[in-house]
């Protein structure tokens, strides 16, 4: 029996909220979007991984599995906090509202949060209470990232002291001697981002609102976690990957997908009763209400590379945990709220594990606009334990998908969500979605706005120009939540 009642929700980025500073914040229009969230009578907001990203600004590519990404720390909050005058925030507004503008964060919000760092004194014991309470992470974190800095941003694997890859004792006592600014930074600015964090969650939830977080497979090799952590991946003795995550060639890619994250030694993770993946899931509960599990295929068998290999042609799948890992999971936390990303290669073996968990899985309403075929992404088979998407982060948007398609898919694709010229394509495309039997349906926020591919997030295996869209100022209309309740209402999805 499905644990979820019929209900929906939207998906919607930190980075993609409106805000002045280049990139959304846990601001005003943060609040503004829950405020929209209740008034269109949805259920749910979904987030992606809220880490401090790393390579391609990916929040699945993160410095560590728990801490917070410093650039969604809002800025204006901290001059009412006074910790900054107006005056330090003269020359940040962006003139491009419609894109991240990463190039120009990275030169200047750091500086920005120093300055709050050096007017702090006063929050000396909030600080020490912060650092008692997640005494678990913070520490290893912070000096991860002074040293990240001090060592030049160079990968763990190519920092110019053995001692400290190895986190020999002498080296790691030097280390937190020389670098102590650097780390109490660090130790401050997660003080700021989890402040903000949890003020606007519980803001969600008094409201009703519940936060679907997301928790990545695999963690960065150059992370915070694989520093401390080394016996549960397949690195050297140096911290480099030996083997790394991806999917073999298909398809659609006939080299496949070579990730660069490394995978985990599931014996050794078995030997300590998965107490490291234990402590990661205890953690994204305090910052969300339900997880969705990033590439749940791999419990079941996943796939490895060797890390010097260029493309997937020579990886090998091997056996992951199984449901072993699901059992001790329930007997150290009970009855986890999970969503489960059941897509890509998908066989009997990983449908047979999802059944025994209970998990609902994902279906994807843009996978299934085939004239040809009838599948298990089209809405009218959509599982009633399941968790139905117009689109995701990694596709294309619902407009985008149909204006693609050939000209018989596209009669088709337009047909079955019964396009109606009163409103647009995409519309049409949540209508039909939420007439679904799904119990939840998620819609992205671009699909919400009927954009096309201007709309897009995320596109897999490619640099540059991911992770950048941002919704316009002044999008949480009345007007579209008022449109939005009623079709909320119509399809029974009210709760």
């Amino acid at each position: 029996m499905s644990k979820f009642r019929r209900s929906s929700g939207v998906v919607m980025p930190i980075f993609s909220i409106p805000s002045k500073y280049g990139i959304g914040t846990l601001g005003k229009e943060a609040y503004k979007f829950v405020d929209f969230l209740e008034m269109a009578g949805q259920k749910y907001w979904q987030i992606l991984p809220l880490g401090h990203t790393g390579f391609g600004n990916s929040p699945y590519q993160c410095f560590s599995t728990v801490a917070g990404n410093p650039y969604f720390i809002d800025l204006d909050f901290l001059v009412e906090m006074g910790l900054l005058s107006k005056n330090d925030l003269i020359g940040l507004d962006s003139e491009d509202t419609s894109k991240v503008d990463y190039q120009s964060i990275e030169k200047t919000r750091l500086n920005i949060l120093r300055i709050a760092y050096n007017n702090s004194s006063f929050l000396k014991d909030d600080l020490e209470q912060f650092c008692s309470q997640n005494s678990d992470w913070i520490f290893d974190y912070a000096m991860f990232m002074a040293l990240k800095n001090y060592f030049n941003q160079k990968p763990v694997w190519e920092w110019n002291d053995i001692s400290i890859i190895h986190r020999e004792e002498d080296a790691l006592s030097h280390y937190r001697i020389l670098l102590n600014e650097d780390i109490n930074f660090y130790i401050f600015i997660q003080y700021l981002f989890f402040k903000q964090w949890k003020a606007l969650k519980a803001y969600a939830n008094q409201k009703d609102i519940l936060i679907i977080g997301d928790i990545p497979m695999y963690p960065s090799p150059d992370s915070c976690d694989v520093w401390c952590n080394p016996k549960f991946f397949k690195v050297d003795v140096d911290l480099k990957p030996l083997w790394i995550a991806g999917v073999p060639p298909d398809f659609y890619s006939e080299n496949g997908q070579v990730w660069g994250n490394p995978v985990y030694d599931w014996d050794t993770l078995k030997n300590e009763d998965y107490s490291w993946w234990i402590w990661r899931i205890r953690h994204t509960l305090e910052i969300s209400d339900i997880i969705r599990i990033d590439h749940f295929r791999a419990f079941q068998d996943y796939f490895q590379i060797p890390a010097d290999e260029d493309t997937a042609k020579n990886g090998i799948w091997l056996p992951g945990p199984r449901m072993d890992f699901f059992n001790v999971l329930h007997s150290k936390l009970g009855n986890v709220p999970f969503i489960a990303e059941d897509l890509g290669i998908i066989d009997d073996s990983v449908r047979e594990l999802l059944a025994q968990t209970g998990f609902p899985g994902m279906a994807v309403m843009i996978f299934s606009f085939r004239a040809n075929e009838n599948n298990l992404h089209m809405p009218h088979n959509w599982k009633t334990n399941s968790v139905g998407y117009t689109s995701t982060h990694d596709s294309e948007t619902v407009a985008q998908a149909i204006c693609e398609l050939s000209d018989e898919d596209k009669a088709f694709a337009l047909d079955y969500i019964y396009s109606n010229p009163k409103e647009t394509i995409s519309f049409s495309a949540i209508r039909t979605a939420f007439a679904s039997p799904a119990n939840i349906v998620m819609v992205t926020m671009a699909d919400l706005l009927s954009l096309g591919k201007e709309g897009r997030i995320n596109t897999p295996s490619t640099i540059g120009g991911n992770w950048e869209w941002r919704a316009s100022p002044n999008c949480f209309s009345e007007e579209l939540a008022n449109k939005l309740y009623k079709l909320t209402k119509t399809y029974k999805r009210l709760c």
